[in-house]
């Protein structure tokens, strides 16, 4: 019997192993005059995953938040896919390449591969970098699927590969992009980050929506220009855009504010998290919902509400998706922080507050970023904090602490070590504290624990999540920054939440909300 089952199984290999010669030697007798000019080339240019690393970059400056986070998994799953083959799957099985006698010369590439021809690499960074992106962006994914096709086609039709070895490194591609997704989750995989408000108001053309636009909000590369995708898909919105001549951003957006609110409608606001963080006072004294429109450098906020671009806003407000999240505030105290001080006003954040290092980096980011540029003007002030800053010294919670850094992120963060990145609920009710501690040497030994990624097990720093927070005794002239923005700190105040204070539009999603 088993001698039968042996036979079995050769015969299957024999049929299997002869239908792939046969496919291979089709596509390689059969003329493809559009391919001859495209296909060698694009082979060529997936070597080493160069054609990928360059969809990537394309994807993060051009694609907005959702690009990003596609492009990263993307790359992320063509890693994993190029890690199995090349260590599991080609050691496993050893398998010679095609003999080209039947390829015409004219598609050989100029240097043939020694490995071993199963599973093909090329075709497995293909499918997984496609359906990593897909798995984020269906748009991308529709994008790069094309483009994987082809490349995997190339490996049979330069002569390579055998069709086989092109249909297992796919399919481990596919595969590695889905593991993944598995150990981080895409964002449809996520709950809702709040609670659903059912009773937002819808406006299918806009009208009733008065939309404060800051163009001089550092808005990232756009394919298509905002106002014009505003007016387009709501009509009867009110567009204001804001100069330094029409006044104080707070004050536009408090008359704006108004204006939606006689009407019974929805402020709305374009710009980075400091133009959101604007619109915050305003919604809630005037008690309207708020449209949140991602324009500027930074668009946390909006990322980790799920609204990744204009046409995202303007589809949830259409059809009165909305969701109500928690307000941190930062209420100004008397000296003896017992009591809120009458004659000052609380201070509104939607992203982190924070005091110590990050302050600096914020002024001289923004001191220097209009000469050398964002990127270079933040690396420039990360080295000159790291050289320059001394801890400043407070009551927290009523202990007398040195500090170089005090966060408070309004609702958890997931974290990469001490980084915090995005939440994943925000109306959790809860303030994400983090604190990272003076003393010898303590600068040094913080960053020392970060890159070995021990940091939440030294005593240089110290985390917690927390409803309140009270902070009392810092010398005059400390800053603070709260979404961005730099300003004076009172000497004395508590950092508490306001939960579910505020209505804020999102697209609609199926995944099932969690109870906590």
């Amino acid at each position: 019997m088993a001698t039968s089952a042996n036979r079995s199984v050769r015969s299957l290999r024999g049929l299997l192993r002869h239908a792939d010669h046969t496919v291979f030697r089709q596509v390689a007798m059969r003329p493809w005059p559009a391919a001859e000019p495209v296909l060698p080339r694009l082979s060529r240019a997936a070597n080493h995953g160069l054609l990928w690393g360059g969809a990537a970059l394309g994807m993060w400056a051009l694609g907005g938040a959702r690009g990003r986070r596609a492009a990263v998994r993307g790359i992320a799953s063509l890693a994993l896919a190029s890690a199995t083959v090349n260590t599991l799957g080609k050691g496993a099985v050893r398998r010679t390449r095609p003999v080209l006698d039947a390829v015409p010369v004219i598609r050989h590439l100029p240097h043939q591969p020694l490995t071993s021809s199963f599973p093909s690499g090329h075709s497995a960074s293909a499918a997984a970098f496609a359906a990593g992106a897909a798995l984020e962006s269906r748009g991308w994914g529709a994008v790069l699927a094309p483009v994987a096709f082809s490349v995997a086609f190339s490996r049979i039709y330069t002569g390579v590969h055998y069709p086989s070895d092109v249909l297992v490194g796919s399919a481990l591609g596919v595969t590695a992009a889905f593991a993944v997704r598995g150990l981080v989750p895409s964002r449809d995989q996520l709950p809702p980050p709040a609670r659903q408000q059912e009773s937002a108001p819808a406006l299918p053309d806009g009208d009733g929506l008065y939309v404060v636009v800051n163009p001089s909000s550092g808005a990232q590369p756009q394919l298509v220009d905002p106002v014009r995708q505003l007016r387009s898909m709501l009509p009867s919105a009110e567009i204001i855009l804001y100069d330094d001549e029409a006044g104080p951003l707070p004050d536009v957006l408090e008359a704006a504010a108004r204006d939606a609110a006689r009407k019974g409608g929805v402020l709305g606001v374009c710009g980075g998290d400091g133009t959101v963080n604007a619109a915050v006072e305003p919604a809630l004294r005037s008690g309207v919902p708020l449209l949140v429109l991602p324009g500027g450098t930074f668009n946390h906020f909006a990322s980790d509400l799920g609204v990744d671009t204009i046409p995202d806003a303007c589809t949830a407000v259409a059809n009165g998706h909305a969701v109500r999240v928690d307000v941190g505030r930062i209420t100004p105290l008397t000296d003896q922080a017992a009591a809120p001080d009458a004659e000052a006003e609380p201070a509104y954040f939607l992203n982190t507050f924070s005091l110590g290092a990050y302050p600096d980096l914020v002024r001289l980011r923004e001191h220097w970023s209009p000469r050398i540029g964002g990127p270079a003007a933040t690396l420039l002030g990360i080295a000159k904090v790291l050289r320059t800053a001394h801890p400043m010294r407070a009551v927290v919670n009523g202990r007398r602490r040195a500090m170089w850094l005090l966060f408070a992120g309004n609702g958890v963060y997931q974290s990469l070590g001490i980084t915090p990145m995005r939440r994943h609920d925000l109306s959790d009710g809860l303030l994400d504290i983090r604190i990272a501690h003076g003393g010898h040497l303590a600068r040094t030994r913080l960053l020392a624990t970060a890159l070995v990624g021990g940091v939440a097990r030294t005593r240089t720093y110290a985390a917690a999540h927390v409803p309140r927070l009270l902070v009392s005794g810092l010398a005059e002239g400390t800053r603070m920054a709260y979404d961005g923005e730099v300003t004076d700190a009172p000497r004395a105040f508590r950092v508490d939440k306001l939960p579910e204070a505020l209505t804020v539009y999102r697209p609609l999603t199926e995944s099932p909300r969690l109870d906590h």
